[in-house]
């Protein structure tokens, strides 16, 4: 039985795992969207949900004492190892969800990843939303079918423009009136 085995080991090691969860952490914190397996984002989202509410307390708190609370920068930094995400992290991302209470994240679904069929998702912070990627749009069976090559090597959709733009020259009378250039008035003295 599970009974209190929380998380997901992922199919590594414990340090293995720390350093995975450690890399999604800082990549969020500096692009604020990343893209990963599902298991991937949700076990990240539960890392990086604690350490910005970590942030969040801590500038809470430095606002009422004005001075840094450096114990908890260390201790950040110490699962980070990142000095910039850091920063960023408590200067940018703590001021900005201060009146969050909890959410900090959310993942999106995406569907299977073409070559090896994991589920994939997008783990992005809920205050920096960018918008929602995209599917990459299905290629069409019509489209397929209009390419049979005729005998001179042509495909059909090539065939019916050249006789639609045939059709088009036929119906609009000839006007070539040639462009003059203008001539240039030159300086005699």
């Amino acid at each position: 039985m599970r009974h209190g085995n929380a998380g997901r080991k992922l199919g590594r090691t414990a340090s293995h795992r720390k350093a995975t969860l450690s890399s999604l952490s800082v990549a969020l914190i500096r692009h604020k969207k990343i893209r990963t397996t599902t298991a991937k984002a949700k076990e990240a989202r539960m890392v990086v949900e604690k350490l910005i509410t970590r942030a969040k307390n801590a500038v809470l708190k430095e606002a009422d004492a004005k001075i840094k609370d450096v114990h908890a920068r260390r201790e950040v930094f110490a699962f980070l190892r990142d000095r910039e995400a850091v920063s960023m992290l408590f200067n940018e991302i703590a001021g900005k969800v201060a009146s969050r209470p909890g959410g900090y994240t959310r993942v999106v679904k995406l569907g299977q990843r073409q070559g090896d069929g994991a589920e994939v998702a997008i783990l992005e912070l809920v205050d920096y939303n960018t918008g929602q990627e995209k599917a990459a749009p299905k290629p069409k069976a019509k489209a397929a079918a209009g390419r049979k090559r005729g005998p001179k090597g042509k495909t059909a959709a090539k065939k019916a423009e050249e006789k639609k733009g045939e059709a088009e020259t036929a119906a609009t009378p000839a006007k070539a009136e040639p462009v003059q250039p203008e001539a240039k008035e030159s300086d005699s003295k």
